[in-house]
């Protein structure tokens, strides 16, 4: 087996915040002028692009930094009753066992992953958190690491929820599995012809103990 780097997005990846952050957004919403998420918007929203979900909403692209920095805020205070995604801390640990580094690369703050990642016991697994505003896309941020931990791109693998994890993978030149217990369905990740798509944390360890092979 080679040993990968293996980078990870935080929310709905590793994180099971997709609630909370609803939660957060309909707290926001008369706040940043937009309507409230129902139950029916989010199949929707699941659906569509991070670009799509933006004009879908209406919230001017000023506001959305403003936003962003609201919701981390929020989410801080919730931090100690989030939970990993089933099988995820397992996978962690045994890919961490196998020799491989591990990584993060988050649009939330460095602060809110850290105190989860110690408050859930998986703070010793990961060599890096790298935290920054990636509204559309993390190219640049995967770009930056690379080149400061002199990381070639054939040795990566991204897992992430988003199609924005599909797009700033590809820009970056590095392979990316998409899980769908996040964010994004499986019908949209799916359409961004991801390398992988997985159900389960599992199917993350196999892939890597098989080479990256499908």
């Amino acid at each position: 087996m080679t040993q990968k780097v293996i980078i990870f997005d935080f929310d709905g990846t590793i994180a099971d915040t997709v609630d909370a952050l609803v939660s957060i957004a309909n707290s926001l919403a008369v706040e940043f002028s937009y309507a409230q998420i129902t139950s029916e918007e989010l199949v929707i929203l699941k659906n569509l692009t991070s670009r799509e979900i933006f004009k879908y909403s209406g919230i001017p692209l000023f506001k959305i930094p403003f936003l962003l920095k609201k919701v981390k805020k929020e989410l801080k205070n919730k931090i100690p009753e989030l939970k990993p995604i089933p099988g995820v801390a397992e996978a962690l640990i045994e890919l961490k066992e196998d020799g491989n580094r591990l990584g993060i690369i988050t649009s939330n703050s460095k602060s809110n992953v850290k105190e989860f990642l110690k408050v859930n016991n998986l703070d010793n697994l990961f060599e890096f958190v790298y935290a920054g505003v990636t509204i559309f896309g993390k190219t640049t941020i995967i770009n930056n690491v690379l080149r400061q931990k002199q990381i070639k791109t054939q040795e990566v693998l991204y897992v992430g929820d988003e199609t924005r994890d599909i797009e700033a993978s590809k820009k970056a030149h590095v392979k990316v599995c998409s899980v769908t217990w996040g964010f994004n369905s499986q019908e949209a990740l799916s359409k961004e012809n991801p390398d992988f798509l997985i159900h389960h944390p599992r199917e993350l360890v196999e892939i890597v103990k098989n080479g990256n092979r499908a």
